[in-house]
């Protein structure tokens, strides 16, 4: 089977890289930042940029028919560990108010920089949608 680009339309254009892979079942979420819809991270700190960016998560995930619960791996990139540690709790509501209370395995990891300069997360994942929910984006 092909893989297939994921690229929701009111996510920025990507160029270069696609917002998620979908191959078989199995849908690969790109790296998405707190960029709003013109293409700027949003601000106000790390609780705003990590509501921006598993948003955008979601909305690609939801092009391909998934839900929240199709998720099976998160994988967190941090330039500053300790301010999501000290903003844990209200980042924690954020998830179960835009996911409920079901979460996926996942990882932290602190780096020195993302792609934009401002960006303090950057959120990647897998999901596996069944079949009666799985939508195939034409390429």
């Amino acid at each position: 089977m092909t893989p297939t680009p994921v690229n929701p339309p009111s996510l920025p254009a990507p160029s270069g890289y696609s917002h998620g892979t979908l191959s078989g079942n199995t849908l690969h979420l790109g790296g998405q930042t707190a960029l709003d819809g013109r293409m700027r991270i949003v601000p106000g700190g790390i609780v705003e940029q990590f509501r921006q960016a598993f948003h955008n998560v979601l909305t690609t995930l939801r092009a391909a028919g998934g839900i929240p619960e199709d998720l099976v791996s998160i994988t967190l990139y941090l330039t500053n560990i300790p301010d999501y540690q000290a903003h844990g709790k209200e980042i924690g509501k954020v998830w179960r108010e835009l996911a409920g209370p079901v979460y996926p395995a996942m990882a932290g990891i602190g780096t020195t920089a993302l792609w934009q300069p401002e960006a303090m997360i950057e959120i990647v994942g897998v999901a596996v949608i069944p079949d009666e929910r799985l939508i195939r984006p034409q390429d």
